[in-house]
């Protein structure tokens, strides 16, 4: 009736006193009243309006998640607020920190308009700041590294040296990001650090160059420096090409680590080699022609003060210096007689297994990546399968209370029941699909890292000890998420359990947790399988609904009116206003199944209409308790259970998490189907039996380093 009511439409078109008219059938319902009074029937001679049978209101259309904004009064108290997240993204290939600028002051334009007064906005995350953050200070480091190779040379060879390398390294520069242009690659932190990571090695070529310009020219060939110059480039020319041809060759071989690792580190070896490449021809080219334009003018003729100047500096030549004595020193001895030599390479052998013993040792750790200095953290809630909203935005809230003393913190949103607004994790760990009510995520907001002392990862460690025995139902999942630098992965520690099945997965996998639970420096550990929750099912009574006349579509649809609602349109309000939805629905606190629900009348156009018996929801379905299945999970096709921890304390590296799981699980009781095989890299071909195989961080390691190492080989 009311989405009849509420129809306006187009029929056609009629001929009135000579021109073409538009038909339009209809009227929308503009408001409540409209809605209110709208005629349905009538009973025993009175008319019965929508508003005798239901409440017509206004509000927010009800939803099984909230937000809430949470930051510190003068007083150090934490104020919690409703609050709602606006995220914006770039499109590929716009500036980051210009679209968040524009963004920003777009926003002023509307405060007092769009944005009412008493409504806050505050930035809780801006990507294109900590961006342009970043490309400072590696543009920082770049101009240091410059300068105090520029000051070094010419402190060590000369001022007109110094000004040659002032210009060969931005030229070098220049061209490297031309070609990164070409090659597809933007200017970003991983191609800005590969030009720093290079900046070392691409002035060789030129410094080679150079020093061997000079020691011509004190050697006589000022009196003809052009062709002084021309020999001084020839004779170190075949060397200089071996050494940029030999030092590409130890770069390229990252281009061919596969997997997810391959894009992020590609831009590396692309700019460092091409940055070789360009430095060998500024070398060979630009070098000689500056440093003789420089010190003769461009002419092949020199006055007299100009060549003694020059060659006084060959004079001394055959000093060394205190630096060279030493080395001569220690060198001589070393090179004379074949006895002499084999032991300084037995000890050179020696001390290098000794090095490698402090890895076995654990004297060393070691980690792919170390943690990055970031100014956001997260806390991720899981609570019981089936557990309400309310529960979930209870541990939520409480949590951020712990965390009022924390300094570091500027203030945090509580997400429970949706997910925190996209971000690197979201995209990874795949936390942009967390949407169900016992899913809570607390987003952590820091101050910026010039403004505190501790790091962010100190941070996380000290909030993981504050939320330590946080009050939650049992079975709860809470873990301390940092924002990686690398790898993107589903979590540090991460055990796939394959196996014929699903009863002989989730037995291992629960012992397998018990592993994970029993190392001390495993933590925040979870699993694939969760607690299936418990849920009600309406069993339809086929004979009852025969016998009453109702029909079976009838029966889904009063159903789907009860809990979920119905669409019957849109209040069309003109004025370029926004239609608002028109549903049918029972409010929220009227959603418990009880008498009343199941006494709703149901459509019975039978037997029951003629003689106005009223049939109940009740009269003609069960209500059955039962629990709810496990999830399903697959990985490339194959069915796994899944087992994820991170590392925290002693250690940070999956491999010592993943020996220290091995060995609890050495003490586990597996019974007759006996310990499962253990696997590194490769899903199982032979499912018949239970294997474990270790993803996540060890995998992207794996692969890196394997990839990296074959193409070292070819490269040497």
């Amino acid at each position: 009736k009311v989405k009849n009511a509420n129809r306006s439409f187009l029929l056609g078109k009629t001929r009135d006193s000579g021109r073409a008219v538009s038909v339009v059938a209809g009227q929308t319902l503009e408001g409540v009243p409209d809605i209110g009074l709208l005629l349905l029937t009538t009973r025993d001679g009175r008319p019965v309006y929508v508003r005798d049978v239901a409440d017509v209101v206004v509000g927010a259309k009800p939803s099984e998640h909230r937000v809430w904004h949470v930051e510190k009064d003068a007083d150090g108290t934490l104020r919690q607020v409703p609050a709602v997240t606006i995220a914006l993204a770039k499109r590929m290939g716009a500036n980051a920190v210009v679209v968040a600028d524009e963004i920003l002051s777009r926003l002023e334009t509307v405060r007092g308009r769009l944005v009412p007064p008493g409504v806050d906005v505050v930035v809780t995350r801006n990507y294109g700041a900590t961006a342009l953050e970043k490309s400072d200070e590696l543009l920082f480091h770049l101009g240091l590294a410059t300068l105090s190779i520029v000051l070094l040379v010419g402190f060590v060879l000369g001022w007109r040296e110094g000004s040659v390398v002032l210009v060969v390294v931005p030229t070098t520069i220049l061209l490297t990001l031309f070609a990164s242009w070409l090659m597809g690659y933007t200017i970003n932190r991983v191609s800005l650090f590969a030009l720093i990571f290079s900046i070392g090695i691409m002035v060789d070529d030129a410094i080679v160059i150079i020093e061997n310009i000079v020691r011509h020219w004190a050697r006589g060939g000022a009196r003809t420096p052009l062709k002084s110059t021309i020999e001084a480039v020839a004779e170190v020319g075949n060397p200089t090409i071996i050494a940029t041809l030999t030092i590409v060759a130890a770069l390229l071989p990252m281009m061919f680590v596969s997997g997810l690792m391959g894009p992020y580190m590609s831009p590396i070896p692309a700019n460092a080699s091409a940055a070789m490449v360009f430095s060998f021809f500024v070398a060979v080219i630009i070098t000689p022609w500056l440093l003789f334009k420089i010190a003769f003018g461009g002419r092949d003729t020199v006055n007299g003060e100009t060549r003694a100047t020059l060659e006084q500096n060959g004079e001394d030549e055959e000093d060394p210096g205190a630096l060279g004595r030493l080395y001569l020193r220690l060198a001589r001895p070393l090179l004379v007689g074949r006895t002499r030599s084999i032991r300084f390479l037995a000890a050179v052998g020696v001390a290098t297994v000794l090095v490698m013993g402090l890895f076995a040792t654990k004297s060393v750790t070691v980690k792919l990546l170390p943690f990055d200095n970031k100014s956001e953290l997260q806390i991720v809630v899981d609570l019981p399968e089936g557990s309400s909203l309310e529960d979930t935005e209870r541990v939520l809230s409480e949590a951020a209370g712990r965390l009022s003393k924390v300094a570091e913190i500027t203030h945090m949103q509580i997400y429970a029941g949706t997910a925190v607004p996209f971000n690197f994790n979201g995209l990874v760990r795949h936390y942009y699909l967390r949407g169900e009510p016992w899913q809570g995520d607390l987003q952590i907001n820091l101050k910026p890292k010039h403004d505190r002392d501790r790091q962010s990862h100190a941070v996380a460690l000290d909030i993981r000890r504050l939320i330590k025995g946080l009050s939650a139902p049992e079975g709860t999942s809470i873990k301390v998420v940092e924002v990686p630098p690398g790898p993107p992965v589903l979590s540090t520690l991460m055990a796939e359990i394959y196996g014929p099945d699903q009863d002989s997965r989730r037995e291992a996998a629960r012992k397998v947790r018990k592993a994970f639970e029993a190392v001390d420096f495993v933590v925040d550990v979870d699993d694939s399988l969760g607690q299936p929750p418990e849920r009600l099912r309406f069993e339809i009574d086929q004979q009852n609904l025969e016998f009453h006349g109702v029909q079976e579509q009838a029966l889904y649809d009063t159903l789907q009116a009860l809990f979920v609602g119905v669409n019957v349109g849109y209040s069309q309000r003109g004025d370029g206003v926004n239609p608002v939805e028109i549903s049918v629905r029972l409010p929220k606190k009227a959603l418990a199944v009880s008498e009343r629900l199941l006494a709703t009348p149901v459509p019975a156009p039978g037997e029951a209409a003629d003689t106005g018996r009223i049939v109940e929801l009740g009269d003609v379905v069960t209500l059955k308790r039962e629990r709810a299945s496990y999830p399903l999970f697959r990985r490339n096709g194959h069915f796994a259970e899944i087992v994820t921890a991170e590392m925290a304390g002693r250690f940070e590296a999956p491999i010592y998490g993943m020996f220290a799981v091995e060995d609890k699980l050495a003490e586990i009781d597996w019974g007759r189907a006996g310990k499962p095989a253990i696997a590194y890299h490769g899903q199982p071909k032979d499912e018949s039996g239970v294997t474990l195989l270790w993803d996540g961080e060890w995998e992207v390691t794996y692969v890196t380093f394997r990839d990296m190492g074959l193409a070292f080989i070819f490269a040497l």
